[in-house]
Order: C-alpha cells, then sequence, then structure tokens
C-alpha cells in the first residue's frame, strides 16, 4: 500500500453575529466535498492546506489558519494499487468574506464553488469522514464561542 498525505481546509465565515457560519464547498464528480490535495515534496502540512484552498476555489488571495481540527483517513484503489490516504484538516478564513470570485480548479474536475450553511453542509457533503470533520468545526465552534469578523 502506497501511504499519501494530504492537507485541505474548512473555510467559513459568518457575516452577522445572529447568523450560523457558512461553509466553503467545492462540488466535483457529482458530489460536494471540501477543497484538499497532496502535500508536495519540501511543503508544510500547513502550507499545503492553505495552497490547495487557495487553487482548488481560484483564488489569488491565501486563506489563513485560525486552527487544526481532526485527521481522516481512508484508503482507495487506483490503477490496481492501494493508497492510504491521511489528510489533516483545519478551519480557514478569508480576509474578505463577500464579493469574491471565485474560480474553480476545472484541471481537477471542480465544478463549482458555494458558500453553504453549516447546517446544510453536513447534510450535503459527500463522504462521511467529511461529515466528522465538520461535526469536528461545530464542537470547536461551541467550544471557543470564536469571535467572527
Amino acid at each position: 500500500m502506497k501511504t499519501i498525505k494530504a492537507a485541505g481546509g474548512l473555510v467559513y465565515r459568518k457575516l452577522s453575529s445572529y447568523e450560523s457560519p457558512e461553509i466553503l464547498m467545492i462540488f466535483r464528480r457529482n458530489v460536494w466535498d471540501l477543497p484538499k490535495g497532496k502535500l508536495e515534496e519540501g511543503e508544510s502540512i500547513e502550507e499545503c492546506a492553505i495552497r490547495e484552498v487557495a487553487e482548488e476555489i481560484g483564488i489569488d488571495e491565501r486563506p489563513h489558519i485560525v486552527t487544526q481540527l481532526e485527521e481522516t483517513y481512508h484508503e482507495y484503489e487506483r490503477n490496481d494499487m492501494l493508497f492510504g490516504k491521511t489528510t489533516y484538516w483545519y478551519a480557514m478564513q478569508l480576509s474578505v468574506v463577500e464579493g469574491i470570485d471565485f474560480h474553480p480548479q476545472k484541471e481537477e474536475q471542480i465544478e463549482k464553488v458555494a458558500w453553504q450553511s453549516l447546517a446544510k453542509a453536513k447534510e450535503i457533503v459527500g463522504y462521511e469522514n467529511l461529515k466528522d470533520v465538520l461535526i469536528s468545526f461545530e464542537g470547536w465552534l461551541d467550544n471557543h464561542n470564536q469571535a467572527f469578523s
């Protein structure tokens, strides 16, 4: 089995103190997902997460990490080879929360980028382990009474 390290981001925004946060999601291969990708040589896990999020949602601005969330692991087969992939997740924010023009990364088969409420994100995310990431983020929010900009 070949092992792979990856990192991704749960990018969130809160437009008012009365609303729950919205999560930035990507739609690829008919599934709602969170942006993530493989670690490149010489790159830290945090650098990978920031780079991959910016690339997949198609923005020049780099998101900033607010906190580390959890790790996920899954195995898959491709071209008769088994892979074990560990993904490190971070809660992130963008410095601008409105009016951003996203350009989905077509070469990664990403069709669209959209903000979803946290509740909706938990309903529509296409992978069970990403529900765990969303729940982890929700718990972090509850425990920290995070002040949003």
